[in-house]
């Protein structure tokens, strides 16, 4: 009987303790920021600033915030990853929105302790964390319902290149390149953001065995027999498609024999902001031209002119 009484007051412990317990487990919901002047440094924290209509709110970028094409209009504080404090605090912000990668770690520690609100912001890498990295900025500066709206629309356009790609029976290998200048092309492995939107477009990473970007030797590419070469457009130095394909990585493979290069704009397939869905739809459609893709609906946040090649 005791062993009864003793089990029932434990019961009743862990129903009074409960709602304490979940207090301390349960991250805290973001709390909205003074977003009257806001510094955001990363291409994704920008580009859904914009998508949020927060455009005058936006003070300062970094240097890959390159769309919508009118960010490049606001004052720069420099590269996300070789910040400068005095250069971002320069600015007054009332906000720093930063993505997780952003550094230096010594600059990143003393935005952190400064009087100004400072968010750093998770880099995305799938369909859902697209939609919550949507909503954590929406949140913070203040605007959550726009928020809500943006990312059930883009989660939408996501589902909806997910139903497209459903029918993919045997998947395609490529390579993401992200420069070539006379060297050993820089290539994407696992864990990097192009190996992730290959994932969304169902396309295999011929180089998935490699961590990382890293130069990739004549023999590795070789073997790697990818179907098509992916390679950022700003990053060729105006070398033709022939003259890529030709190199001694990518020759004798299945993309230079088809004559298979796609040329794409960084931000747009790596960005992992609200024009995600987009992206993955146009690369998917260079991979598997014979599904006859149809194209997603432009979007408020998609119509800047130059963010697609």
């Amino acid at each position: 009987m005791r062993r009864h009484v003793f089990c029932g007051a434990a019961i009743l412990l862990v129903a009074l303790l409960a709602p304490a317990l979940a207090a301390e487990t349960t991250p805290p919901a973001p709390v909205a920021a003074d977003a009257s002047r806001i510094v955001a440094i990363g291409g994704t924290v920008t580009e859904v600033l914009y998508a949020l209509g927060l455009e005058d709110n936006v003070v300062g970028v970094d240097l890959t915030s390159d769309f919508p094409e009118r960010a490049a209009e606001k004052p720069k504080v420099g590269y996300m990853r070789a910040l400068s404090a005095e250069g971002v605090l320069a600015l007054a912000p009332t906000l720093i929105l930063a993505i997780e990668d952003a550094g230096p770690p010594e600059t990143i520690a003393v935005l952190e302790s400064a009087s100004v609100a400072f968010v750093r912001v998770p880099k995305p890498g799938t369909a859902g964390e697209v939609a919550d990295t949507i909503r954590l900025i929406a949140d913070t500066v203040g605007v959550p319902d726009k928020g809500a709206a943006l990312a059930s629309a883009v989660s939408a356009d996501l589902a909806t290149v997910a139903a497209m790609l459903a029918e993919v029976d045997a998947r395609r290998r490529a390579v993401f390149v992200l420069g070539l200048n006379g060297g050993a092309p820089l290539a994407a492995g696992s864990d990097t953001a192009a190996a992730d939107v290959f994932a969304l477009a169902r396309i295999d990473n011929a180089l998935a065995g490699m961590q990382g970007y890293k130069p990739v030797s004549d023999e590795a590419g070789v073997a790697a027999a990818p179907d098509a070469v992916v390679l950022m457009a700003d990053q060729t130095h105006g070398l033709s498609d022939d003259v890529v394909l030709a190199a001694p990585a990518f020759a004798g493979t299945p993309a230079a024999r088809d004559g298979r290069l796609i040329r794409v704009s960084g931000s747009y397939l790596l960005n992992f902001g609200p024009r995600t869905a987009h992206a993955v739809r146009d690369l998917a459609a260079a991979l598997y031209p014979e599904l006859a893709l149809p194209a997603l609906p432009e979007r408020p946040w998609t119509a800047d002119a130059g963010g697609r090649d």
